[in-house]
């Protein structure tokens, strides 16, 4: 743990990243971009190669998920065929993971709020589906800003909504990309390392490092258990 015991007791804002961090939507992305692969004629990708792909927005996904020689048409292509088949399909098989509402039952005396790289609407679909909505006081997606994560302007955006200074904030994630939006915005860090993209933060550690959701609220009340 990279963070002092006593700052965490001072942190009031969480901003959540949502896939691989608070829900395991692994299946039902893989499922929809092989669909949409299937209707551009090609064989599918296995799931955990897909889930690799994941955190970046559908730009990036669909473009890894056709390869390196893919057109700016294939993939403008590819976007639109994933988007419509996923809009339908959100939560055929997306879960929570284990302790999230636990865990964000203890937190609701904090601000909490979600930045994900995933369209807003979908995000709001799925938080909602999945009996989170309240949780949050806002939440904005990959299409929220000109620049998606790990650029900052999302976290400055929500602790300029919130009123709260850096030093109070927390990011929460699964990967890379969210840890270095923490960075980027000068605010604490926290991963989980069940997520999509745990095997990133071996080169990019959090300052706060948990196996399960459920570990965060004692601590920040200052309690280690």
């Amino acid at each position: 743990m990279l963070i002092p015991p006593s700052t965490l007791t001072e942190i009031e804002l969480l901003i959540f990243d949502l896939d691989g961090t608070l829900v395991d939507t692994k299946m039902d992305l893989a499922l929809s971009v092989n669909a949409m692969r299937q209707q551009m004629g090609l064989s599918p990708l296995p799931h955990e190669v897909i889930a690799t792909y994941v955190g970046h927005g559908v730009g990036p996904l669909i473009r890894r998920s056709l390869g390196a020689n893919a057109t700016d048409d294939a993939i403008e292509r590819g976007s639109e065929l994933f988007v419509e088949y996923y809009r339908h399909h959100l939560l055929d098989n997306t879960t929570l993971y284990p302790g999230v509402p636990e865990a964000l039952a203890e937190l609701r005396s904090r601000k909490m709020a979600v930045l994900t790289n995933k369209p807003t609407d979908m995000s709001r679909e799925i938080l909602s589906g999945l009996g989170l909505a309240s949780y949050f006081d806002f939440v904005y997606g990959g299409d929220s800003f000109p620049q998606k994560k790990p650029e900052p302007m999302g976290v400055w955006k929500l602790m300029e909504d919130l009123q709260m200074p850096a030093a109070k904030t927390m990011m929460v994630g699964d990967s890379d990309t969210d840890v270095l939006t923490g960075r980027n915005a000068k605010v604490w860090t926290c991963a989980v390392t069940y997520g999509f993209g745990a095997a990133s933060l071996k080169d990019t550690p959090p300052d706060l490092l948990l196996e399960d959701m459920r570990e965060l609220p004692p601590l920040l009340r200052g309690r280690a258990s």
